[in-house]
């Protein structure tokens, strides 16, 4: 008898594993689970691919300012180079100016290309 019950009881056991292990296969292999996992690994893959770009930027930039530290020493560049002064701007008109008017408003200045960008 109590064989009997253990060889039931084992096999409604394996019975519903068997089950649930297939109804899990099944719900990964629907097409919205699919689309899912595959989506989430591309994201990955572009994770690992931007790591390794930004990796690879900052060692090429590192190797360049090495680099162009050694050919400024080869070229004599970066002994004190002579510097010139800091420009300064007048607070006040200067009215010595020939193009400065007396009682205009308007002054003409000359047209400088790079003063729109």
């Amino acid at each position: 008898m109590f064989r009997r019950t253990f060889w039931f009881t084992t096999g409604v056991a394996a019975g519903v594993w068997a089950t649930t292990k297939v109804n899990r296969k099944l719900k990964q292999l629907t097409p919205e689970s699919l689309a899912r996992t595959a989506g989430n690994k591309a994201i990955e893959a572009g994770h690992r691919i931007k790591d390794r770009a930004v990796g690879f930027a900052l060692d090429v930039r590192d190797n360049m300012a090495v680099r162009e530290a050694e050919l400024g020493d080869a070229l004599g560049i970066n002994e004190n180079p002579e510097l010139p002064g800091p420009r300064r701007y007048a607070a006040i008109e200067n009215r010595n100016n020939p193009k400065y008017v007396e009682g205009s408003t308007y002054q003409t200045y000359p047209y400088n290309r790079n003063e729109d960008h």
